[in-house]
C-alpha cells in the first residue's frame, strides 16, 4: 500500500478533477464463511449504470466512459484499492473473485456447489477470472465455479506464483481478461 500510494493519488486527484462523482465505488460482496463485505474499487463507470436492477459487467462505452476511466479498467488500476481489502483481511492477493449475493443465489439455483467458495478468502486476481475473463453471462460464471473449485482441490504457494505472475504480465501488456 505505502509503495502504490503515490499511484492512488495521482489517479483519485484525476478523477476528482473529471468531476464524474465520487472517486471510490464501493459494493457489498460475500467472502468467507459467506460473509458479507465492502469491495473498494475505483469508480470507471456512472453510478446510474444499475438503476434497473444489478448487471454483471458495465459496457463502459455505453455510459459516456472518460479515457482515464477507460484506461483504467484496461490496466486494471481500477481494482487497486482491494489491496485495502486485503489489508483488512476480507480478500487475499489470490482466490476466487468476490460475488454479490444477487448473482450467487443465481448460480446456486444453477450449481449448489457455490457454498465450497466459501472456504477460501475471496482474491483480487483468479485463475478463472485471467483464462475466463469477465463473466457477462451464466455459462461463464458457472465456468469460472467450475475453475474456482479446481483452484479449492490443487492451491499451492507456487500455483499462486504463477497466477500473480501471468496476471501481471497480461495487465503490463493491456491484454483483456
Amino acid at each position: 500500500m505505502a509503495i502504490l500510494s503515490p499511484l492512488f493519488l495521482v489517479i483519485g486527484i484525476l478523477l476528482k478533477l473529471q468531476g464524474n462523482g465520487p472517486v471510490f465505488f464501493c459494493q457489498e460482496r460475500i467472502g468467507k464463511e459467506g460473509r458479507p463485505f465492502t469491495i473498494y474499487k475505483f469508480r470507471t463507470m456512472s453510478s446510474e449504470i444499475e438503476e434497473a436492477g444489478p448487471r454483471l459487467i458495465s459496457p463502459t462505452e455505453a455510459v459516456n466512459a472518460t479515457c482515464l476511466e477507460n484506461a483504467l479498467r484496461q490496466y486494471h488500476l481500477d481494482e487497486l484499492p482491494q489491496f485495502w481489502n486485503v489489508l483488512k483481511g476480507d480478500m487475499s492477493i489470490v482466490g476466487p473473485r468476490p460475488e454479490r449475493r444477487f448473482f450467487i443465489e443465481k448460480i446456486e439455483k444453477q450449481d449448489p456447489r457455490y457454498e465450497f467458495i466459501y472456504l477460501m478468502h475471496p482474491g483480487l486476481i483468479s485463475e478463472a477470472t485471467i483464462f475466463n475473463g469477465y463473466t457477462d453471462t451464466m455459462e461463464k460464471m458457472l465456468k469460472r465455479l467450475e475453475m474456482d473449485l479446481d483452484y479449492l482441490q490443487h492451491r499451492t504457494l507456487l500455483a499462486d506464483a504463477k497466477i500473480v505472475a501471468t496476471a501481471l504480465k497480461k495487465i503490463i501488456t493491456g491484454k483483456k481478461f
